[in-house]
């Protein structure tokens, strides 16, 4: 059998550049969160797109409507053209910090604001992934199939709203996170996709640590020895799906608008070698959307490597130190 790996990518302008002094414009937002031009180069989803075409590798990009609220459908839809016309996947995303500027427009009856969607109701929560899957659709995406939730803020009423609108699965649920703001009635075992409240649930990827925890599979979370040898765990022990988790703006700082080539050496790293891996696949919600496991009990993590941390560790001093954090 093959594993499908999964590599999901949220793309988003950022709430936080919006505000405070140095508040950015929609287009310097663009800039820093989007397309992510650097005096090195672009490192944005125009970057991500190109060397997923170069390696002919898929991925899925979770993409977060809820800036038309304050900037209008063209901000979307600058967004969506540019991911279609390369043939690679549209799914939903939804941070709903942006209500907090949205005045007016906000579409909730209700008017209320909220950091993560498991702060609304379950009514709001229909209102809010209506209005999204709408906009998304709107801009130019395909109606969506699968979603996760900004910051991973989802909760069991995001589930039973996503079954209520027809959206068939959902990866807000992360093992390695749990009791953070995801609060999905989902354990820290659950690691494999699992029908849930109506919905798949897909869970992001994740590794063993030292002290027996977990950690979550994320670009700029793992490094790309750690990634690899995770999928070629899940391989190994049949897992039908692995996924990774990636934004539109990781691999840039985005205060100083400079690359970081480390990280962009994971990504680069990890589509060259996803591209001649044998056992492994990329897939996307589309195409190929993930599979409940057929038999088994759900796999353990791959197991927590001295060695391989240690490297991570020194890796990530340097990228933080020499080029910053996100």
């Amino acid at each position: 059998m093959m594993t499908r790996v999964f590599i999901t990518i949220d793309t988003e302008y950022s709430s936080g550049l919006y505000t405070g002094p140095h508040a950015a414009d929609r287009a310097e937002n663009f800039t820093r969160s989007i397309a992510c031009i650097t005096p090195q180069g672009p490192a944005g989803i125009g970057h991500k797109l190109e060397m997923l075409a170069r390696y002919g590798q898929k991925a899925a990009f979770f993409v977060d409507p809820m800036p038309a609220l304050v900037w209008g459908l063209a901000a979307i839809e600058d967004i969506v053209a540019p991911i279609v016309a390369a043939g690679q996947d549209v799914q939903l995303h939804c941070h709903t910090e942006w209500l907090e500027h949205a005045g007016s427009a906000n579409p909730l009856a209700s008017g209320r604001t909220g950091r993560n969607l498991a702060d609304f109701p379950l009514e709001d929560q229909c209102e809010l992934l209506a209005y999204a899957r709408d906009t998304l659709m709107a801009a130019g995406a395909p109606a969506p199939v699968a979603f996760r939730a900004g910051n991973y803020g989802a909760n069991d009423d995001t589930l039973r709203a996503l079954a209520m609108l027809g959206i068939a699965y959902d990866s807000s649920h992360c093992p390695a996170l749990t009791g953070g703001a995801c609060r999905i009635s989902l354990g820290a075992d659950v690691r494999d996709p699992v029908h849930h409240l109506g919905v798949i649930e897909v869970p992001a990827g994740s590794i063993g640590t030292l002290g027996g925890g977990q950690r979550h599979a994320q670009i700029t979370a793992l490094s790309l020895g750690e990634m690899l040898a995770a999928i070629a765990h899940a391989r190994d022990c049949e897992r039908e799906s692995f996924t990774l988790v990636s934004h539109s703006f990781e691999l840039i700082n985005r205060r100083k608008l400079a690359m970081n080539p480390i990280v962009r050496g994971r990504f680069a790293g990890l589509l060259q070698a996803l591209a001649r891996m044998p056992g492994v696949e990329t897939g996307n919600y589309r195409d190929t959307p993930p599979m409940i496991r057929a038999y088994g009990s759900a796999n353990e993590p791959l197991p927590a490597s001295a060695i391989r941390t240690g490297r991570r560790l020194a890796e990530q001093f340097v990228s933080n130190t020499v080029y910053g954090a996100l």
